[in-house]
């Protein structure tokens, strides 16, 4: 019997456009993205590194970019968050521990939070016992840490918990713990289906 549900943000609850960044950077003068730009966003969605130490990291391969155009750029991922889905959420935690758990980093969450604006995201935040993302706690999915700390700090019962998450690898990393998983498949599945998966 699932009690407690772990999800993920990006493309579970607000869509994305995955190339969008790539396409943009392109135009912008970069010749294609590289290890070095999967490394800085790793660092960047760590916490390693600040903002300005991000933003330099893009400066140095694009020179003649602007920080303002680098931003856009990067922030081009992020498409809306349709009202249903926190419908949804809102009725699922009367009834279920939610969790949200994310891979992301500081620029991003600012900008989804202007976007969507204060009354929306304090709503969507609202649904959960505590949100995770990844800058904050110094590490990221699929690293199994991330998910112990959950069990732990919030005496999860792994059998007992469902995790959601449209990336293969994050969802067998928490079911080598035991954890229940949806690896939903973008396009074809939405968040609201969850019923009908027989998860819980």
């Amino acid at each position: 019997m699932i009690d407690t549900i772990i999800f993920d943000f990006g493309d579970i609850f607000i869509n994305l456009d995955k190339q969008a960044p790539v396409i943009k950077f392109k135009k912008l003068g970069l010749n294609e993205w590289n290890s070095e730009l999967d490394e800085l966003n790793i660092q960047f969605e760590t916490g390693k590194i600040s903002r300005e130490e991000f933003l330099a990291g893009f400066q140095k391969q694009i020179p003649d970019a602007s920080e303002k155009a680098i931003l856009k750029a990067w922030n081009s991922v992020l498409l809306d968050f349709p009202l249903y889905r926190l419908e949804f959420l809102q009725l699922l935690s009367k009834k279920y521990r939610l969790f949200l758990l994310s891979n992301t980093d500081s620029i991003h969450i600012a900008t989804f939070e202007k976007k969507v604006g204060a009354s929306f995201y304090s709503d969507f935040y609202q649904c959960f016992e505590k949100v995770y993302f990844s800058f904050e706690m110094g590490m990221r999915k699929p690293n199994p840490e991330i998910y112990s700390q959950l069990i732990k700090i919030h005496e999860l019962s792994p059998k007992r918990t469902l995790f959601v998450d449209d990336r293969a690898d994050n969802t067998d990393a928490a079911k080598a713990l035991g954890i229940h998983v949806w690896n939903l498949k973008v396009g074809t599945e939405d968040v609201i289906d969850l019923f009908d998966k027989n998860f819980i």
